[in-house]
């Protein structure tokens, strides 16, 4: 099994329970990596071979850009859901980082991984 990652993808979104977190955009900062088989890409040189980073980063700015959810656990989720069913993808680890959410401490979110690992 082979991995691509996005790391430190910034992402401002409404994202919360109080009501001032509903009216104001948050950054979120994701981490992902996915499963996949570089081989063919790596003979072809050829992006449609791989998993194109470029279009999972584009497609998760969107959607999460777009979204308003109330709990990072259900943001998670759904952003697991795009790269597993979107990008074809069998296996992902994802973390979701809400820094400053909680006084004291630098990080604060959830880790996730959703598939098959190879």
């Amino acid at each position: 099994m082979d991995i691509i990652y996005l790391r430190d993808l910034r992402i401002e979104t409404v994202i919360g329970i109080y009501d001032w977190e509903r009216r104001i955009k948050q950054t979120l900062i994701l981490d992902i990596e996915m499963a996949t088989d570089i081989r063919k890409a790596a003979q072809t040189d050829s992006i449609e071979d791989t998993l194109n980073y470029k279009a999972v980063a584009k497609r998760l700015i969107e959607f999460v850009g777009n979204s308003e959810f109330q709990l990072v656990e259900t943001l998670a989720e759904r952003v697991g859901e795009i790269v597993l069913n979107e990008f074809n993808v069998p296996w992902l680890r994802l973390q979701v980082n809400k820094q400053g959410a909680v006084r004291g401490a630098r990080d604060v979110g959830v880790i996730i991984e959703r598939g098959v690992r190879a």
